[in-house]
């Protein structure tokens, strides 16, 4: 026999569990559906295929398919031994699998490549691979979807980045060539778009802490931004970006001001403003304080701000005409959206607000704002994502401001325009744009349109790319600008709701908001003696290694510090959001050693000497950098308690 129901009955419940979707596709094939197999020399099955030329093909060896596969694996290393995750382009009879999993060892990942769901069945029945599929360990792609594609492999993102390898036997590359070369390339766009998203966690973890601390004393003195779901709801928006085909359309919004709902990012407030259309929205959520210029000196009188807490600090206060503490503050209107870190702080009941969605950027986040008030459609203008007439921004914005000193007869804006776009030659992209020319973009924008099309493909309202240029963007109608304005803003909006007025700071919650953060502080302190302790053992440890019974007693108490640091769980996910860095490293550094044991299980090249050694070290980098985010998180505390207590000094000596 060379398949047997009870394997592929034990497989198909195990994808019916992670992957009904795909386990149901695969039911749906006639019950004798298989590629055509017979036996090897050494017994276990080979595959026969028909090319389209006419040709016969065998995917695997017709003498022992096992030992072929085990010996290909083992050559596949791509000059990165400690990969995690492989890629496995074209599955055949699943031979392949098992040496590819134990050679990635412990938390390791095989994500298959493979479009022909007769093939996956004739695997299934093959080989037992129920317990890696209901593990996760064993995943399968077979279209090339983005939104199919990114579903599957977020949970596996964090592996991916710590090493992902491309496995292609031999057999295989002649099948679904274009397919697999496609798939190969959005999983390297995907890979991308992962790998900076990390990087910027990483990278800004305590500045974007520090932000949301900065923040709380406007977050919990201004509203939430509930009372604007579905406000507009059947109205059009526009989704300003600033893109370089903006000023090609832009001033046609003039007219129609008072028909569309306008939600502009922040780098356009200015230029708008300069061309006298006010917008009804503004977005920001860049962690930068460099953010602050787009809204110093600006009469953002009938602006309303929809921020994130981690947007910096200077641009919440530039917004509202000052610090916390200052007098004579105008009326602006403001609300910050709902954050976790705010809620550790403040705890659930003082922090919790409505439901907004954050954004991977403030032209993500306006989007998300239109769907949120109920706008439909959604007008995008701006948002080109490319180098539209090879310049990279839309003429007005702040930078301009920035290079004016530097302009001359050698140094145009122009040029100044392309030299900034040529510094990033070696992440330039080509790309279609909307009228089906070629445009040039970048590996960012690139990672924000993957993103869009996944969010164009979801959104219940229709999309229109108003924007006459840039890329082509999947899920929208391409439509001028005018053309949009004349089919759907037809009527005038109403826009003095009192949902819709500007609401005062309100002191209510700021003494709670005080308690709280100082609350915090005490934890905080108690938390930092038990990882000084915690190293302090650990560093004892490392010279008892060769000492058994007086390693033991260490490790008691080792143990027990660490019950009660998981004990503080709430101030320890704070010091970990500081850090995300340290978390990172130990998150590595245990997938590596899982994996190292794993493979060395076999063979015994690891000793428990060795194995503790690593352990030990790994625990000290990470208690270190647990006590390094001790120090900045006490320091970001302290400044979100002297902000509090000066709003609250402001607005009760207002009301005296």
């Amino acid at each position: 026999m060379l398949v047997t129901d009870d394997v592929y009955l034990r497989n198909m419940a195990a994808l019916w569990r992670v992957d009904p979707r795909l386990a149901y596709a695969i039911d749906q094939l006639p019950i004798d559906a298989s590629v055509r197999m017979e036996p090897s020399r050494a017994g276990p099955p080979t595959a026969l295929v028909d090319l389209p030329d006419g040709r016969r093909h065998y995917l695997h060896s017709r003498y022992d398919p096992s030992a072929e596969a085990d010996q290909f694996c083992r050559t596949q290393t791509d000059g990165d031994s400690q990969a995690l995750v492989a890629v496995l382009c074209g599955l055949g009879l699943g031979h392949h699998v098992a040496p590819l999993l134990a050679q990635l060892g412990g938390d390791g990942v095989v994500i298959v490549v493979e479009p022909d769901l007769m093939t996956i069945k004739s695997a299934l029945s093959c080989h037992d691979f129920s317990s890696t599929i209901a593990g996760r360990r064993l995943v399968f792609l077979t279209s090339e979807d983005k939104a199919e594609l990114h579903a599957r492999l977020d949970p596996h993102a964090a592996i991916m980045m710590l090493g992902t390898r491309f496995v292609a036997p031999p057999a295989m590359r002649v099948l679904n060539v274009e397919f697999q070369q496609r798939v190969r390339s959005l999983l390297t766009e995907y890979a991308a778009y992962s790998k900076m998203s990390l990087v910027t966690l990483v990278a800004n973890a305590r500045i974007t802490c520090a932000n949301i601390a900065n923040n709380l004393p406007f977050y919990v003195a201004t509203p939430p931004i509930d009372g604007l779901r579905g406000r507009f709801a059947g109205r059009p928006a526009v989704v300003v970006a600033a893109g370089p085909s903006l000023g090609r359309n832009v001033d046609q919004l003039r007219a129609a001001r008072d028909r569309v709902v306008i939600i502009a990012v922040q780098t356009t407030l200015k230029p708008l403003l300069a061309r006298g259309i006010t917008p009804d929205f503004v977005t920001s959520l860049d962690f930068s304080d460099l953010s602050r210029r787009f809204f110093e000196n600006v009469a953002a009188d009938g602006v309303f701000l929809v921020a994130e807490p981690k947007a910096s600090w200077q641009v919440i206060d530039a917004f509202l005409g000052g610090p916390p503490g200052i007098r004579g503050r105008p009326a602006r209107r403001l609300s910050l959206l709902d954050n976790v870190f705010a809620r550790r702080c403040l705890g659930d009941e003082l922090a919790a607000r409505g439901g907004l969605r954050a954004g991977s950027t403030v032209a993500h986040l306006a989007f998300y704002l239109a769907e949120y008030l109920g706008c439909d459609p959604i007008i995008l203008l701006g948002q080109d994502l490319g180098f539209t007439g090879g310049v990279y921004y839309t003429p007005g914005v702040t930078i301009h401001d920035a290079w004016r000193p530097e302009l001359g007869r050698f140094a145009t804006l122009e040029m100044k325009e392309w030299e900034r776009i040529a510094r990033m030659r070696p992440i330039l992209r080509r790309a279609t744009d909307v009228f089906g020319r070629p445009i040039y973009t970048d590996e960012q924008m690139s990672t924000y349109l993957q993103q869009f099309e996944r969010d164009f493909a979801a959104c219940a309202a229709r999309v229109i790319d108003a924007t006459e240029g840039g890329v082509r963007k999947s899920s929208t109608t391409v439509m001028p600008l005018a053309d949009a304005l004349h089919q759907f803003a037809c009527r005038p909006i109403d826009r003095e709701a009192s949902e819709f007025a500007a609401a005062a700071l309100d002191s209510a919650r700021l003494p709670a908001a005080a308690a709280a953060l100082r609350k915090r502080l005490a934890e905080l302190a108690e938390f930092r003696g038990l990882c000084e302790q915690t190293r302090a053992l650990l560093a004892e440890m490392e010279n008892l290694l060769d000492r058994p019974a007086e390693f033991d007693r260490r490790i008691v108490r080792v143990d027990e510090l660490r019950e009660m640091v998981f004990a503080r769980g709430m101030i320890f996910q704070m010091v970990s959001d500081v850090s995300q860095l340290a978390e990172l490293q130990k998150f590595s550094a245990d997938r590596r050693l899982a994996s190292d044991q794993s493979r060395a299980a076999a063979s015994g090249e690891m000793s428990a000497a060795d194995r503790a050694r690593r352990q030990l070290a790994r625990d000290r980098r990470f208690v270190v950098a647990l006590l390094e985010g001790c120090a900045a998180l006490q320091s970001i505390l302290e400044s979100a308690v002297q902000r509090t207590e000066a709003l609250m000094m402001e607005l009760s000596s207002r009301e005296t």
